[in-house]
């Protein structure tokens, strides 16, 4: 269809829509014929039958077979207050826990003016345009492949850019032998532990660490240990000892720009941990959402180990836009092939759209410099976020490196704080979410995005001050 047509078919409907929501035409009434109306408008049949199908596929109009185009019956005019999502709830009875806190973000991110700290980059932080024009220049340029199946292992120009810019990191990446694309990093380590995890199996994750893993795994049957994260990485005397008692499947660690905390391993833990995995025999699962928000130089682990036995998860969401999903996981052949297997088994193969999508932004040279735009504005937003949680009396053990996360003591539990908070409105994220124990905490996890959004620091100076002051001598935990 023309741009001239579309625009046509656009404005009818969007007349036709105003004058239903307004009540000048009622439910029941018949619309006029295609022939009428196209007549009464002044353009062709066509745009006037796309125009009543859009219309149909909004819910406003039902097509009756013999009989014409109707308008349906409706309790009310959808207006924005009745489609905008609720505010953050929680009733007293309720648990905060990890479902009701990936509820709250969702419906954070469909209302950005909320203030909290769901863990979503705002959209005006990204660059939309970017997106839409590669949408636009995809859909242009490759219409007959979009009504087709794409390649199980992923579109392969997309996995060609994604070997170059793992190599260049050393990691070495082959396009074919090593590399599968999937949707998202959390469907990337759903297929690693669909893969590798039996019930019973002991798992080893970070301890605090993202909280989506936990019930992953637990829904396969894994028995979850925790290693203690520091600014350096995991405590690699306790994962020797752990590894020794309980013999792990796996182990978990976010290497670059950890979750929650910001913080990145050091060379020394990094290489630690390998040799730990090579005297126990198990394999280390590196997952690198949040690398790119580091300005460089993070050591990983898929580059020490040659891919042996790390297995690499890194994805586009985050700097992109949230709605694509497009992910990867790198890893040995003989893996990466029973990977693939199960891709196929779930899925059958690869949402090519997003992938060619994600292979536009990176092939026109746009990316790198969009990477640094958004880390920078993370990164004045986290100097601001940290100010303002010190001058509020919160405690930071260790400040964090990087990213787009500060994890902060509040001195007392912050269970009971993200309750508070609910109640005024702000989605907080408890400490005790982050351990696989579940344990008591006083850590909280805050967004630096919080930083520009109105009022929050005067939200939050009420919600600790109703409280009582913070105790910065306490120690943290958790």
């Amino acid at each position: 269809m023309r741009q001239a047509d579309a625009t046509l078919v656009a404005q009818l409907a969007d007349s036709l829509a105003r004058r239903i929501d307004e009540q000048g035409l009622r439910p029941g009434t018949r619309l006029p014929s295609i022939r009428k109306m196209a007549e009464q408008s002044g353009v062709s049949r066509f745009t006037v039958v796309e125009a009543y199908d859009r219309l149909v596929a909004r819910g406003l109009v039902q097509s009756r077979r013999g009989a014409g185009f109707f308008v349906r019956a409706r309790s009310g005019p959808l207006t924005a207050a009745a489609s905008a999502p609720p505010a953050v709830t929680l009733p007293p009875s309720a648990r905060v826990d990890v479902p009701w806190l990936l509820r709250n973000m969702f419906r954070e991110s469909a209302a950005p003016g909320m203030p909290g700290g769901a863990g979503l980059l705002p959209p005006e932080w990204l660059d939309p345009e970017m997106v839409a024009a590669a949408v636009r220049a995809v859909g242009r340029s490759v219409r007959g492949h979009l009504v087709s199946y794409g390649h199980p292992q992923g579109f392969a120009p997309l996995r060609q850019q994604i070997a170059g810019h793992l190599q260049n990191e050393s990691v070495p990446a082959h396009p074919e032998h090593n590399l599968l694309t999937t949707c998202g990093v959390t469907h990337g380590l759903d297929l690693v532990a669909r893969h590798l995890v039996r019930p019973g199996d002991t798992v080893l994750v970070e301890d605090p660490a993202w909280f989506v893993i936990f019930g992953r795994l637990a829904a396969f049957g894994a028995r979850l240990i925790g290693v203690p994260r520091g600014p350096d990485g995991p405590d690699t005397a306790l994962l020797e000892k752990l590894a020794a008692q309980h013999h792990p499947r796996l182990f978990i660690v976010n290497s670059a720009v950890h979750n929650p905390t910001g913080h990145t391993l050091s060379a020394g833990v990094a290489y630690d941990v390998l040799r730990i995995a090579e005297r126990h025999d198990f394999l280390v699962v590196e997952d690198d959402t949040y690398g790119e928000l580091h300005p460089g130089g993070a050591v990983k682990l898929a580059a020490l180990d040659r891919l042996n036995r790390v297995i690499l998860a890194g994805g586009y969401s985050k700097m992109l836009a949230a709605s694509l999903r497009v992910g990867y996981l790198a890893a040995h052949p003989q893996i990466l092939q029973k990977l693939a297997d199960l891709k196929m088994l779930a899925g059958l193969t690869s949402p090519e759209l997003g992938e060619r999508v994600v292979h536009r932004v990176l092939m026109e040279g746009q990316y790198r410099r969009h990477i640094e735009r958004v880390r920078q504005r993370v990164d004045d937003a986290r100097q601001r976020c940290v100010k303002g949680l010190l001058r509020l009396g919160l405690r930071l053990p260790h400040e964090p490196h990087a990213g787009m996360f500060v994890w902060a003591d509040c001195g007392r539990d912050s269970e009971a704080v993200a309750r508070a908070a609910a109640d005024r409105g702000m989605l907080l994220a408890p400490g005790t979410l982050f351990s696989p124990s579940q344990e008591p905490s006083r850590m909280l996890r805050f967004s630096v995005s919080m930083t520009e959004q109105r009022g929050v620091w005067t939200e939050l100076e009420k919600l600790f001050a109703d409280g009582g002051a913070c105790n910065n001598n306490t120690q943290p935990y958790n």
